[in-house]
């Protein structure tokens, strides 16, 4: 029986952690756990028949490392640690007598590095590298695949395209959040589930990072917006020292007394993480065996995302963008043709600033690739903003192209009621998620009636269903047509909205601006039929969010009608109309160019530079623009208002604009000094350097010389290289476990050779608490958290 069919008659019980077994039983820092697969094989069966003795459900494989990313120069190849870690599940599992079946599950974690277009890793080799992971694993007989420990929606979307698309296995999956429910690439919750849901993945949770009495705190979140079973699996606590010893701090009774709360609190599978064993899990089963499961119940959530950012149809008015389509504006036309993709961001941003939700993006024209610019342009706009976007093209081939690529849940521009274009849109929506747009036409054309628009949304939506698709992940466009052709027909567009709301119960849009087509002012209609439509039950409006006329009736709807508690927004609305005063050339120069760096525009802000450095020194570029937009971008990245992706790209811009300036200096004969150098490196048997990799562009940006030694550094190299090169301050770097004792073996021998060198440190399992036990000098939290402490250093 496949264990989805289980899912709900009783708690489901997920082993615990497997490196901390490995650890305990001599894994030595720098040995990768997988090659305890072929080096130790009865150590690993041991493993799994003790979780398997106290009452564990599922086991899962000694693979969570097993893609050819990380045995790349290991001499091991993929499908032989895939074999072999199944060969030794099954051996456990047929060592017990119980007539429960028990599970295997394929362990599948992060490669270590971020995809582009935040880093070097395509989408498509990190889909190839889960790809043979996932193939090996179901010709070794897997029953399930778990993909964990993900703190990037991208390179989990990889994971699970890679798995649905290559086999028939079950997929569970749970990302690992910070104590502040965000991901390393600035994703939540909402984001986590929105995606997860649309991909069709089987269960989804959190695991990793937070022992159970931090993590629970994100429970009834998860379980307020998922349709989907709920896996929750912490850490022990975290970890802290003991006896010079990583130990974590979490009792088998105190984590099992957190999981009854768990459980009752309406997760439905339950395991643990780093630091929990078999002792852990013993105590939590027997602390929930008379616990019944609570029934997952479907959420009617009309939801799109970005890879950080959620935007609920149906809660309030939506405004979308529509400013990103090249009909009837010349200058975005020339951009797309001449590849001009900043100027497609500087719109997007525009439209962000003036209260957009939602971003159309249609490239559509004559004398270009639109799959090519329909890409670039998600990618792009992905990178330097947070708003989900709406896919906007009459080619399916271009909607499956973009839909594959995208981060997020997408809004999909469109579907209509013609029997061959339901053929090639329904099944996109399907296999990737979204919410589609439902245009109220078919082969006859548009009715000219609202209860004609109305039988064909009624067929859509019966068509979607025979698709699987749901219809709370339909919305309904009533169309609007001209009144200046058609008298009657801003009166059948309302119409419609009110039987579709009211026979339907679906979400409605409307391209709203195709009102006055023809018509002078064009505004004043405009406004006044959207103000209409809102009234009428449309829930989202494709508008220009920079005409004052559409957002006076947006903000002046909202407060009127209780979508605007105590008037907040609309009174922030009135305040920033009214702070438009004349500045000088030269402060918008500087803005613009400040604006620039901020959005992340990397040519602009080179040739920006330029022009600033033809009336300024190049210290005061620096000091007065390059530096303080930074720092803003810093401050919004460390309060959760930015996130990597748009410090990523600042930093590249800030890069360029740095570029300028050392062109300038070099005419003159000067050179910008670093304001101090300092060594990286990511410790013995680490190969994550993704973290290091951002610290480090932060900190060129700001001036300071980086020596980066890479991944996977010994630590006589790190000590050595910090004394030849007379190194001030060191970064070290530990995402797993099991390469912790490394750092501190560094700071040892850092210390006893009495260099007058700091060192910092930072990763994933490393808290405050822990830096201060291992006797480092500074914890760095963040990218930004290092740059602080490089200023203490270096004063």
């Amino acid at each position: 029986m496949s264990i989805t069919k289980i899912i709900g008659k009783r708690l489901l019980f997920i082993d615990g952690a497997m490196g901390t077994f490995l650890q305990e039983s001599g894994l030595k820092s720098g040995e990768i756990p997988e090659s305890m697969n072929i080096r130790n094989p009865a150590l690993i069966t041991e493993i799994h028949k003790a979780y398997l003795e106290v009452g564990c459900d599922v086991i899962t494989t000694n693979t969570f490392g097993a893609n050819r990313i990380k045995l790349h120069g290991t001499g091991y190849e993929v499908e032989e640690i895939v074999a072999a870690a199944m060969l030794h599940a099954k051996v456990a599992r047929e060592s017990i007598k119980s007539s429960k079946k028990h599970y295997i599950a394929l362990d599948m974690g992060p490669t270590g590095k971020l995809l582009e277009p935040f880093g070097d890793l395509s989408f498509e080799d990190a889909y190839q590298t889960y790809a043979e992971q996932a193939i090996a694993g179901e010709k070794y007989a897997a029953d399930l695949v778990i993909i964990e420990t993900m703190t990037d929606t991208y390179e989990m979307k990889a994971a699970i395209l890679a798995v649905k698309e290559n086999t028939r296995l079950p997929v569970f999956t749970t990302f690992s959040f910070d104590d502040k429910g965000k991901l390393l690439t600035g994703g939540d919750i909402a984001c986590a589930i929105a995606l997860l849901e649309g991909l069709g993945v089987d269960a989804l949770g959190i695991n990793c990072s937070l022992g159970p009495k931090k993590m629970k705190k994100f429970l009834q979140e998860i379980t307020a917006l998922s349709s989907l079973p709920v896996i929750f699996m912490p850490n022990a606590g975290m970890p802290i020292i003991q006896d010079k010893k990583t130990v974590f701090e979490a009792s088998p009774e105190d984590f099992a007394a957190d999981m009854l709360d768990v459980a009752l609190g309406g997760a439905q599978i339950l395991g643990g993480c780093c630091g929990t064993t078999p002792a852990h899990l013993k105590k939590t089963i027997e602390l929930c065996k008379e616990v019944a499961p609570k029934p997952v119940t479907a959420k009617s959530i009309t939801v799109v995302s970005s890879y950080s950012k959620t935007c609920v149809i149906g809660e309030k008015p939506v405004i979308i963008g529509e400013r990103i389509n090249p009909t009837g504006k010349k200058r975005l036309k020339d951009a797309l043709l001449k590849g001009d993709y900043d100027y497609v961001v500087e719109q997007g941003i525009e439209q962000m600033e003036a209260g957009a939700h939602i971003l159309d993006v249609n490239v559509g024209m004559p004398g270009i690739d639109e799959s090519k610019a329909m890409v670039r342009s998600l990618q792009d706009l992905q990178m330097s903003l947070t708003l989900p976007l709406q896919i906007d093209s009459a080619d399916a081939e271009v909607i499956a192209k973009s839909l594959r690529i995208y981060n997020g849940k997408a809004l999909i521009n469109s579907v209509n009621g013609k029997e061959e274009n339901m053929k090639k849109i329904f099944p996109l929506v399907k296999k990737y998620g979204g919410v589609v747009v439902a245009l109220t036409l078919d082969e006859e054309g548009i009715p000219e009636t609202a209860q004609g628009r109305l039988d064909i949304a009624r067929r859509i939506i019966a068509k979607a269903a025979e698709y699987g698709v749901d219809k709370k992940n339909i919305i309904v466009d009533a169309l609007t047509m001209t009144v200046g052709a058609s008298p009657d027909a801003a009166k059948v567009t309302l119409d419609t909205l009110v039987l579709i709301k009211k026979e339907l119960g679906v979400k409605t849009v409307l391209g709203v601006s195709n009102v006055s087509f023809g018509l002078p002012q064009r505004d004043v209609i405009n406004a006044t039929f959207f103000a209409e439509a809102l009234c009428h039950g449309l829930d989202a409006g494709i508008i220009n969010p920079g005409s004052d006329a559409m957002m006076n009736t947006y903000y002046s709807h909202n407060a009127l009608n209780g979508f605007d508690y105590l008037c907040a927004e609309y009174g922030n609305y009135i305040e920033n109309l009214t702070e438009h005063v004349a500045v000088t050339t030269t402060v918008e120069k500087q803005t613009t160019l400040f604006a620039a760096i901020k959005g992340g525009l990397a040519q602009k802000s080179y040739d920006l530079t330029v022009a600033e450095l033809m009336s300024s020194e190049p210290q005061q570029v620096v000091a007065n623009i390059l530096v303080p937009a930074l720092d803003e971008v810093g401050k919004g990245f460390e309060n959760k208002t930015l996130f990597l992706p748009q410090l990523i790209k600042s930093a590249e811009a800030a890069q360029n604009a740095f570029a300028a300036i050392k062109e300038k200096l070099s005419l003159t004969g000067e050179v910008r000094d670093p304001k101090g150098k300092i060594l990286l490196a990511t410790v013995k048997g680490d190969i994550h350097d993704i973290g290091k990799n951002i610290v480090k562009v932060m900190l060129e940006n700001y001036g300071y010389e980086v020596v980066d030694l890479g991944r996977n550094v010994e630590c006589e190299l790190i000590v050595a290289t910090a004394k030849e090169q007379n190194i001030k301050l060191i970064g070290l770097s530990a995402l797993m476990t099991t390469t912790v004792p490394a750092m501190e073996n560094i700071i040892k021998l850092v210390k006893a050779s009495e260099m007058p060198c700091k060192i910092m440190v930072g990763g994933a399992v490393i808290t405050a608490e822990y830096a201060k036990q291992i006797n480092a000098d500074y914890y760095a939290d963040d990218a930004m958290g290092s740059v602080s402490i490089a200023e203490k250093v270096f004063v």
